[in-house]
């Protein structure tokens, strides 16, 4: 295979591994969390992934940011889709949320981003799209049905739930907007680096920072910092400096459904029909909303 159509083959599988990687962050957190509290956990893996970020940085000669302004947007974009998100993410479930329910809110995230794109970025959102963005939330509403519960975590852990949306919707927005030109590298580890302060300072206020170091949940953050911190998350990043953000936001709409998939052969979760039903639709409204 020439290099150039090795690359174009790279390219369009891309979005395939985004989705893939991604939606293993819920079965790994499920795994460790039982032996860490959330933000000791975060802590632990932004620190890692920034060191390991730092490291392959350093080898292959990556150039850093020099300029304030340029660090500065790196950082609030990084506190946006690393700190709030998945604090949010971790103190909504913490508060009884059930995941059916986040889930759900998470997918309002792509129908959001494609509301505000056009002012901010100059994005057109078509009639198929928005059509697609519409079936893709029907679809995940069905993946999650068997887990929906809206009276379970009502009030704060859904101000939280809805918090991680707006978190993920704002910080990649603007991740696109004023971040799509910084080396994927040193930019992840600059902003993995601010996220590990932010949540080892919530630690220290919130948490007795015990860790039981167990084989699982060893496991569970080697593959969170190596998959998802870094690989996941570069690779989103990467995605939205050569896509349109409103189109990058309706992978996430597969995210649910092959993590359904996933927590019936690791979890022993069933989905059911209507389950199957919802993947199905859910991939059709991202295929019309992509194209």
């Amino acid at each position: 295979m020439s290099s150039p159509r090795r690359i174009g083959w790279l390219i369009a599988v891309t979005p395939l591994i985004f989705v893939v990687t991604w939606s293993t962050g819920n079965i790994f957190t499920k795994l460790g969390l039982p032996h860490a509290e959330p933000f000791t956990f975060l802590t632990i893996r932004f620190a890692l992934a920034t060191l390991l970020l730092t490291v392959i940085a350093l080898i292959f000669r990556a150039p850093w940011p020099t300029r304030a302004r340029e660090i500065g947007h790196i950082l609030v974009a990084g506190s946006l889709v690393y700190t709030v998100y998945l604090c949010a993410v971790f103190v909504a479930l913490d508060q009884g949320v059930s995941t059916g329910t986040a889930a759900l809110v998470s997918g309002l995230q792509p129908i959001l981003t494609a509301s505000i794109v056009g002012r901010l970025l100059g994005e057109r959102v078509t009639p198929r799209q928005w059509t697609g963005l519409a079936l893709g939330l029907v679809g995940v509403t069905l993946v999650v049905w068997r887990k929906l519960d809206i009276d379970e975590g009502t009030g704060y852990g859904m101000a939280f739930a809805t918090l991680a949306m707006l978190g993920l919707t704002i910080g990649t927005i603007y991740q696109k907007r004023f971040c799509s030109g910084m080396d994927l590298k040193t930019g992840t580890a600059i902003q993995l680096a601010g996220a590990a302060v932010a949540t080892l300072v919530l630690a220290l206020v919130f948490e007795t920072r015990v860790v039981a170091w167990t084989g699982e949940f060893v496991l569970a953050l080697t593959w969170l910092i190596v998959v998802l911190t870094v690989g996941a998350y570069m690779l989103l990043f990467y995605l939205l400096a050569i896509g349109a953000a409103s189109k990058v936001a309706s992978m996430f709409y597969l995210t649910p459904p092959t993590t359904a998939v996933m927590g019936y052969f690791v979890f022993n979760e069933i989905f059911g029909i209507l389950g199957l039903i919802g993947m199905a639709v859910a991939v059709v409204g991202y295929m019309m909303a992509v194209k």
